[in-house]
């Protein structure tokens, strides 16, 4: 029934634009965005698009697009260079697994994009080496695990210059995974998990890299379905220590994404996570985004109540981007109606330069932008040197919008 009822919806909006012209329809703007989904983007409302990424993968010079797909073959858009992305198919295998995350990176030090999917249900990871050209090499046999996989996230951890790998896994093995790039074998990997991992079974769903303590290290971030989210210090060569009481946690969460960015512009790497109130079905948790402010000394304290929003709609997925170009980071929220798992707006909140957000959707984000939103995707698609967002969905158009002065 959500189903047949998204389908409603959209055919709904297609007629009219049938009735009133391309022009009232082609372009939705708002003053920091315009939605160019219908001209710009292939149009399938049945996708379950979970993940999208933004990289040039033909080395011509424009970001292409990378659709991490459920229950269909993973999908390569190519960028025409004005924002304008066509289906390339037949890139990636022609299987439908039940895929979560794409993540890109050169892993074999050839100059060419490599990419990495990861599935949930039926554990089939996926490994393409690129060729430059917008074509790729399916080494998925290199891969050393299988898992139900809902993270993903690559740094080079050790320092010796290559990119390595974490996976986020839940389920009744849910140990997470760690995979080091091989030096001698730069493209294949060694299974670290064990070594240089808290052996922990969490529900993990999102996980992230990034230098929190500023010793040029890459720590990590880890966002579980069930408390608690986890902050994980790396001793420069790739072992990850869990450091307890940086990361205070009062309400119980189910996070979906962990995003890092200085938040209110002192310089230190914020973390915000963005949450369930369950996976679409009772009202179980707060769903509200919480915000930790870094204090510099390893520690992250709480500070959502000073600083954001309530919110009672859940969030899958979330992205930092400073969409009105004061030279603050601002947020976007994916948006839906749990229970009962409802499309709506896709929502926008502005910093106002000290690290306090409110909600300014209304002025920020197209009314037609809306769906059960997944993946968000950053970069310049057309070139004009303003930042462009792709919104993946489940069951829902992916969307682009196009940002504006």
């Amino acid at each position: 029934m959500i189903m047949k009822n998204y389908i409603q919806q959209s055919l709904s909006y297609m007629s009219i634009c049938l009735l009133f012209g391309s022009t009232q329809c082609s372009v939705a703007q708002q003053k920091y965005f315009n939605d160019v989904t219908l001209t710009n983007i292939p149009q399938d409302a049945k996708a379950h698009a979970l993940d999208v990424i933004l990289i040039d993968v033909d080395a011509d010079g424009d970001l292409d697009l990378v659709l991490a797909l459920e229950s269909e073959p993973n999908r390569l858009y190519l960028n025409d260079g004005s924002g304008k992305f066509s289906w390339k198919k037949g890139v990636f295998a022609n299987k439908p697994h039940d895929t979560e995350h794409v993540r890109a990176a050169d892993f074999n030090k050839d100059g060419f994009i490599d990419l990495i999917f990861v599935a949930e249900d039926d554990q089939n990871h996926e490994y393409y080496l690129g060729k430059g050209d917008g074509t790729f090499i399916d080494v998925s046999d290199r891969l050393l695990g299988k898992s139900e996989a809902n993270g993903l996230d690559i740094a080079d951890v050790n320092g010796d210059g290559l990119m390595d790998i974490v996976i986020g896994n839940s389920g009744k093995s849910p140990q997470n995974f760690l995979w080091i790039n091989d030096a001698k074998r730069p493209g294949y990997f060694l299974d670290h998990t064990s070594i240089s991992l808290p052996q922990v079974e969490d529900q993990t769903q999102s996980v992230k890299f990034a230098d929190l303590d500023a010793d040029g290290h890459m720590d990590m971030i880890i966002g579980n379905e069930t408390p608690p989210n986890r902050l994980l210090f790396n001793d420069g060569k790739g072992n990850f220590i869990e450091h307890t009481a940086g990361l205070p946690l009062m309400v119980p969460l189910h996070t979906r994404e962990v995003i890092v960015f200085d938040a209110n512009g002192d310089g230190k790497p914020d973390i915000l996570f963005a949450n369930l109130t369950s996976n679409g079905g009772a009202k179980d948790k707060d769903p509200r985004a919480r915000l930790f402010i870094n204090q510099g000394d390893r520690r992250f304290v709480d500070e959502t109540e000073s600083r954001m929003p309530e919110q009672t709609f859940s969030t899958y997925a979330a992205t930092a981007i400073d969409f009105d170009h004061d030279g603050h980071l601002d947020i976007i929220l994916s948006a839906i109606k749990i229970p009962p798992f409802e499309e709506m707006q896709v929502q926008a909140l502005r910093n106002d330069g000290k690290g306090h957000f409110s909600f300014v959707t209304d002025k920020t984000i197209p009314e037609i932008t809306r769906g059960r939103s997944w993946g968000i995707a950053v970069g310049d698609v057309n070139a004009d040197g303003i930042a462009d967002m792709v919104i993946g969905g489940w069951g829902s158009q992916v969307r682009l919008l196009l940002g504006q002065k």
